[in-house]
């Protein structure tokens, strides 16, 4: 039985960008020739500000739990389920941060803060009980050939003895979407501890973007005839990726997550960057563009500006996400 439900530089400059931005294209590749295929390791820590501040010593501590998950893969879960809010509630009557059904809260909700109550609505009791929910069904399908992770995962999907029936991961497309989902967000909210592989759309994405330079800014806008073909920061971006084929979502703290996190030394043209007034919450990210190289990016930066190069290395730049098809195939559609 499913437990939580998923929720599923100026006008002037654009002439000679084009030149610019091409060799930085280019240097995608020569890059990508250098670079070690594949995310080395399993980290258990967090990418910097990818889980509000409130939470973060929670999702740390109460991701080591048990062997079977880590930080990263319970932030997963929890942004999956309802966005870190701890007032969500689904039409299925699920619960709080971790989205609980009541039944399954009475079973497996635990005290995590030692004051006496179960409170499904508050994230010291709802995400520790998350983490130790996830163990016990570790627990009940170690002897299930396979990963265990992605076998406690579709335990929680499916139930475990769906799991045991089938000797691994159930054939449910439901539950195979689930455990692909959950998986590939983790890699969103973990620290990498090696080089992040190139973005095979990165070239075409800054093709679009280097098109639009000075094009006015329009805020809401997603490049459409009826808006004059004028974009906003996050509508920049958003059609640059669907430009090559990857749906990204609408607004820039949301797109954070479409995509694991290379350090600000590690950058490649493509990646996109973000800014937040709060750099230790990523929900409060307000800005973003696409870095082009050299410290620069494309951007739509405000009302009254037009889509133009600026650098990134300002007070509130908050970081980076190197987009991946399935990164943003597996962002929920609400949050």
């Amino acid at each position: 039985m499913t437990v939580r439900k998923a929720w599923l530089l100026t006008a002037a400059l654009a002439g000679a960008g084009l030149s610019f931005v091409m060799l930085l294209v280019v240097g995608v590749y020569v890059v990508a020739g250098n670079i070690v295929n594949g995310v080395g390791g399993k980290s258990v820590g967090l990418a910097k500000g990818a889980v509000p501040t409130a939470y973060q010593a929670l999702v740390q501590k109460w991701g080591n739990h048990c062997p079977a998950i880590n930080p990263a893969l319970l932030a997963a879960q929890l942004y999956q389920e309802s966005g870190f809010n701890p007032n969500a509630k689904s039409p299925a009557k699920a619960e709080g941060i971790a989205q609980f059904i009541p039944g399954t809260w009475a079973t497996h909700g635990v005290d995590g803060d030692g004051d006496g109550d179960r409170d499904v609505w508050d994230p010291n009791d709802a995400i520790p009980s998350a983490a130790a929910y996830d163990c016990q069904l570790a627990s009940y399908v170690k002897t299930v050939p396979g990963n265990i992770t992605h076998n406690m995962l579709a335990a929680y999907n499916a139930g475990p003895d769906a799991v045991i029936k089938y000797g691994g991961v159930p054939p449910y497309s439901e539950t195979r979407t689930y455990v692909k989902t959950i998986t590939t967000l983790e890699k969103s909210f973990a620290a990498p501890v090696s080089r992040v592989d190139p973005s095979k759309q990165a070239a075409g994405a800054i093709y679009f973007a280097q098109k639009k330079l000075g094009t006015p800014y329009l805020w809401g806008g997603n490049g459409t005839a009826d808006q004059g073909g004028r974009f906003d920061c996050s509508g920049l971006t958003k059609a640059a990726y669907e430009s090559v084929g990857v749906t990204l979502p609408r607004v820039a703290n949301d797109q954070y997550n479409a995509g694991p996190h290379p350090k600000r030394s590690e950058l490649l043209p493509g990646d996109l960057v973000f800014f937040s007034t709060d750099l230790n919450n990523s929900r409060a990210i307000h800005h973003v563009g696409m870095y082009v190289g050299g410290g620069y990016m494309i951007d739509a930066p405000y009302t009254g500006a037009v889509i133009r190069f600026d650098p990134i290395d300002t007070a509130e730049y908050f970081g980076a996400t190197r987009v991946t098809e399935d990164g943003a195939k597996a962002l929920p559609t609400r949050v």
